[in-house]
């Protein structure tokens, strides 16, 4: 569970690098007083750390994001350890975001970390127009 003042390692391709947790927008919970997060909640973070922008017009990864911005991500995975149905214990190393834009898409290309299969559960199961889909399909790596 992330509260805030979190610290999120932002791993898609926008330009980001951490994030800080200003706000929990969307909780899946019911204790939606707790202001904590978890996988699949939506969140406003503040980019408190960017990848240098080049000034060469030659290259293709241009950054959409600077230090300072305020942005929507989703949370994908957390050190707080989840219980799995089945009765596993899933847990790890960081906590980890992707950033969207203002519709609530993704504003990377790529995704360069594995995400929480929690997200596929709460994205709805089988249904392809879920709202994650995009994360789960660009994501290398489900755990």
């Amino acid at each position: 569970m992330i509260g805030l003042k979190g610290r999120l390692n932002v791993i898609d391709n926008s330009g980001a690098v951490i994030a800080e947790v200003i706000n929990v927008i969307k909780v899946k919970t019911r204790a939606k007083s707790t202001g904590h997060a978890s996988v699949g909640d939506e969140v406003t973070c503040v980019i408190n750390k960017a990848r240098p922008i080049s000034l060469g017009a030659a290259t293709t990864n241009v950054q959409k994001v600077r230090r300072g911005d305020v942005r929507r991500a989703v949370i994908v995975r957390t050190k707080k350890p989840l219980q799995r149905d089945d009765g596993r214990v899933v847990r790890f190393d960081d906590n980890a975001c992707v950033l969207l834009n203002n519709k609530g898409e993704v504003l990377g290309t790529r995704i360069t970390g594995v995400v929480s299969a929690e997200l596929r559960k709460i994205d709805g199961g089988a249904d392809p127009n879920g709202r994650w889909s995009k994360v789960l399909s660009l994501a290398p790596k489900i755990i």
